[in-house]
């Protein structure tokens, strides 16, 4: 007689199609996205179902790009840091430009020379990304596109004088991937902010005549899939008029059905509001989280804009780049890898052998990765290199980052571990279940064999090939599927 652990166990493992059609209840939610008018409140734009797309994507890069990669010092808050009175900043100043030189007069020498959007493209899509986020304005206020409310303090106007976003955005969508933007909302040393900073924010000229003019003729014109907004801790919401935006981008936007934004909003709002949270940055709580999230980090460990003292050792390698990629996927998230660009336009080489490496990974293991669901378990309770993903026919769009139900159907369960054993044995525990109330195969990604495995004290040993013959060197995965 077949326990009822097992009879469960099974209904698991049922095995169906991917299908690339949409179910009734899947066409009846895209119906909701596209009908619905949402309300100015938090209560109503929370119901919004998350677009699939984004959950199944994954991978996404970012490009933090813009005057402060002239001086390519310390960080993008070069300037805020240097006002400040940081003294490094002040030292190298010192040493390298006139004692009147200002922030401003970096622009002019952010040329962006060399900048090739298809080629930044094809190295993205090489990557095994899905979509690419690029800094259409940081905190400095500084446009990479023609904003008709920062004059002369945009790269149209001055320095590379090319519309970056439209560029980018053309030829990211060229390769086959999603375009998104970020945008700060708040500017360092905008007069119009200062005023309604001064008046403890009981006016909004800054928001009515600067941001929403900004964010809208974005939406407009360049049609971004992600929306990224940043530079709200200031200020509450309110003062941001975030509701109204968001109703406005979800009810008649041009991106209404399609785009995501993120959760800084203002101040209160990160971790609970918005199509997905980032809560902080670098953020990988290492659990199942409740609600759609995003993983954003620097593979320069110590800024998110290029700098030009950087090490090999200041960078990510590639087993610290794939933990944050796995552990990320398991509990739910998506990763958004930040590289940034020189300021001639260029990428930097340790950038692009990583980025390679990764896509060259993916391109092997990249069943394991996309349009993955979180599975009944993440991190293994026995061997903690190993994280777990499955895949499922259907897609939840109220709770994308769901374990499965009782009678949901999973195709194959995947089983990523960051370290090759020592004796080519893979100890796991946390399978071991579900491995006892069926028949099921298991095989590596990369490889046609199938691998013996045995049970023994709850413990499920599984023999793995020569990892001389393995094709990839950094992570590997297994999927293990009925026969």
């Amino acid at each position: 007689m077949i326990s009822n652990m097992k009879i469960t166990t099974l209904c698991f493992f049922v095995l169906c199609s991917a299908s690339t059609s949409y179910s009734i209840i899947e066409r009846d939610v895209i119906r909701h996205i596209s009908s619905h008018q949402y309300s100015p409140d938090w209560k109503d734009l929370d119901t919004r179902p998350l677009p699939r797309w984004y959950d199944e994507a994954k991978i996404g890069i970012f490009l933090h790009w813009g005057v402060y990669s002239v001086p390519g010092f310390s960080s993008e808050w070069f300037w805020s840091n240097w006002k400040g009175g940081d003294k490094k900043i002040k030292d190298f100043m010192a040493k390298n430009y006139p004692p009147n030189f200002t922030y401003q007069d970096f622009a002019p020498m952010y040329k962006a020379e060399f900048f090739d959007p298809k080629e930044w493209a094809t190295l993205f899509l090489k990557s095994g990304a899905r979509y690419v986020v690029l800094t259409s304005k940081h905190h400095d206020g500084f446009t990479l596109f023609p904003s008709k409310r920062s004059f002369s303090w945009n790269a149209y106007e001055v320095g590379p004088k090319q519309d970056i976003v439209d560029q980018l955005s053309k030829a990211v969508r060229e390769v086959g991937l999603k375009f998104g933007v970020y945008h700060s909302l708040y500017e360092w040393y905008n007069p119009i902010y200062a005023e309604d900073k001064k008046n403890n924010f009981s006016t909004r000229y800054y928001a009515d005549t600067k941001l929403w003019p900004d964010l809208k003729q974005l939406i407009n014109d360049y049609k971004p899939s992600v929306l990224w907004s940043d530079g709200d801790w200031e200020v509450y919401d309110t003062y941001w008029k975030s509701t109204d935006f968001l109703a406005w981008l979800y009810n008649e936007s041009p991106v209404k059905d399609e785009i995501v934004v993120n959760d800084r909003w203002g101040i209160g709002i990160p971790c609970k509001h918005g199509d997905f949270y980032n809560c902080a940055d670098r953020y990988n709580p290492g659990s199942l989280q409740n609600h759609k999230w995003e993983n954003a980090f620097t593979v320069d460990k110590k800024s998110w804009g290029f700098r030009k003292t950087m090490s090999l050792n200041d960078t990510m390698s590639m087993r610290e780049l794939l933990y944050e990629v796995v552990s990320t996927v398991s509990c739910g998230g998506n990763v958004l890898i930040n590289v940034g660009p020189t300021q001639e336009g260029t990428i930097a080489p340790i950038f692009e052998e990583r980025l390679l490496n990764l896509g060259n990974w993916l391109g092997v293991n990249g069943e394991a990765i996309y349009s993955t669901s979180p599975w009944l378990h993440q991190n293994d309770s026995f061997n903690s290199d190993v994280w777990y993903t499955c895949l499922k026919p259907t897609y939840n769009h109220r709770h994308p980052t769901a374990k499965p139900r009782e009678h949901d159907a999973i195709n194959a369960i995947f089983a990523i571990f960051l370290s090759w054993p020592i004796n080519n044995q893979l100890e796991i525990m946390d399978i071991t279940s579900y491995l006892h109330a069926g028949t099921y195969k298991i095989k590596l990604l990369g490889s046609n064999n199938v691998l013996n495995w045995k049970i023994k004290n709850g413990v499920t040993t599984i023999e793995l090939p020569d990892k001389a013959k393995i094709q990839t060197g950094y992570a590997w995965a297994l999927k293990i599927s009925p026969k």
